[in-house]
C-alpha cells in the first residue's frame, strides 16, 4: 500500500471530497490507465474518460471487477470504492444521457494515479513485462532461457524509491515485492506465453510465501504495463483458476506498474555465477530444472 498524504486520507479513507477543478486530472487527455492511488490496482482506461463539465475527472466504464458501488446511508446517491482497498474514489450517476453508456463515475483526482500507455518501453519492437514470484534469483534464470526474451533484470516494485534496497526489503515493511522486469519481443515470445511461464515457476496459491521464503515481499503478483496485459492476466488467472490445477484458490495480485527500481548489481545473474552456492543448489536449481521439462512440454503443445 502506498503511504498516503493528510489529503489523500482524507478523501480516500475518510470519504472527502476534492474542490472542483482542483484535481490533476479534470482535463487531462492521453492515452493510458488510471489506478487506485492507495493500492495501484487499475480502475480505468482511458478510453472511458470524458468531459462532463463537472469539475471533476468523469469514466462512463470501469475495467471489469475493479469498482464496487454502495449506496449512501441516506439513499440519495451512490458511492464507489476500489475494489481491492476499499479506497473512497467519488460517486456514480445514471440517467444523464451524457455519453451514449449513460454512466459517470464521478472520480477525485487525488484518488487516482495515471499510468501512461507504453510508459518507459525500451524499443518500438519490445515490451516489458514486471513480475514477481518469490526470489528474484530464480525467476532471473528461468526467463533469461527463453527465446524472445532480450534481457532480465532483478529489482523490487511496490513501495517507494527511498526503501528499495535488498537489506531494507527483506524486512518486508516496505511493500515492495521482489520482481524480474523482462524486455521481451512480442514476435518471438507473446506476453501469454511469459504468463504460463510465471504460473509454471511458482506456486500461485501460497499468500506471501514461496517455499521457505516467507513475507510480503516474495508475494506472487503482476504489474501490468498497460491494459492489454490486465486483460491477459486476468484472463489467465480466471482459466487456472477454473481448471482447478492447485488445491488452493490463486492469491496472485494484479495491479498497475508504477515503477521499477533496480537491484544491486551483485544480484544479477546470480545463479549463473553463483550456482555452486548451497542455496543455489538446493532451491534454484531445482526449480529452474523442474521448469525447463515443464516448459519442453509446452513448446511440444503449442507447436
Amino acid at each position: 500500500m502506498r503511504e498516503l498524504t493528510d489529503f489523500e486520507k482524507y478523501v480516500i479513507e475518510e470519504k472527502g471530497t476534492e474542490r472542483p477543478f482542483s484535481g490533476e486530472y479534470v482535463t487531462l487527455d492521453a492515452p493510458g490507465l488510471y489506478l487506485c492511488k492507495k493500492c495501484g490496482a487499475p480502475l480505468y482506461r482511458s478510453d472511458s474518460k470524458f468531459n462532463a463539465h463537472c469539475g471533476w475527472p468523469a469514466f462512463d466504464d470501469e475495467i471489469p471487477g475493479a469498482v464496487t458501488r454502495h449506496p449512501d446511508p441516506d439513499g440519495s446517491r451512490t458511492e464507489i470504492v476500489c475494489s481491492r482497498c476499499q479506497g473512497h474514489l467519488g460517486h456514480v450517476f445514471e440517467g444523464e444521457f451524457l455519453t451514449p453508456k449513460n454512466v459517470r463515475h464521478c472520480v477525485n483526482s487525488v484518488s487516482l494515479l495515471f499510468q501512461p500507455q507504453d510508459a518507459e518501453q525500451p524499443r518500438s519492437n519490445e515490451r516489458l513485462a514486471t513480475l514477481g514470484g518469490g526470489c528474484f534469483w530464480c525467476l532471473e534464470a528461468i526467463f533469461a532461457a527463453l527465446k524472445g526474451v532480450k534481457g532480465v533484470r532483478s529489482g523490487y516494485a511496490g513501495g517507494l524509491a527511498e526503501e528499495a534496497d535488498y537489506r531494507t526489503v527483506c524486512s518486508g515493511s516496505t511493500g515492495h515485492a521482489e520482481v524480474v522486469q523482462i524486455t521481451y519481443d512480442p514476435a518471438e515470445i507473446s506476453f501469454g506465453t511469459l504468463l504460463q511461464v510465471f504460473f509454471q515457476s511458482h506456486d500461485p496459491t501460497t499468500l506471501n510465501r514461496q517455499g521457505n521464503d516467507i513475507g510480503p515481499q516474495y508475494r506472487s503478483v503482476i504489474f501490468a504495463h498497460d491494459s492489454e496485459q490486465i486483460d491477459s492476466a486476468s484472463a489467465m488467472i480466471e482459466k487456472l483458476g477454473q481448471a482447478g490445477l492447485w488445491a488452493g484458490p490463486i492469491v496472485t495480485e494484479l495491479t498497475g506498474y508504477q515503477a521499477f527500481y533496480p537491484a544491486e548489481n551483485y544480484h544479477n545473474d546470480y545463479f549463473a555465477l553463483h550456482g555452486e552456492q548451497p542455496y543455489c543448489q538446493l532451491v534454484v536449481r531445482p526449480k529452474v530444472e523442474k521448469f525447463r521439462a515443464a516448459f519442453a512440454a509446452l513448446l511440444k503443445q503449442e507447436s
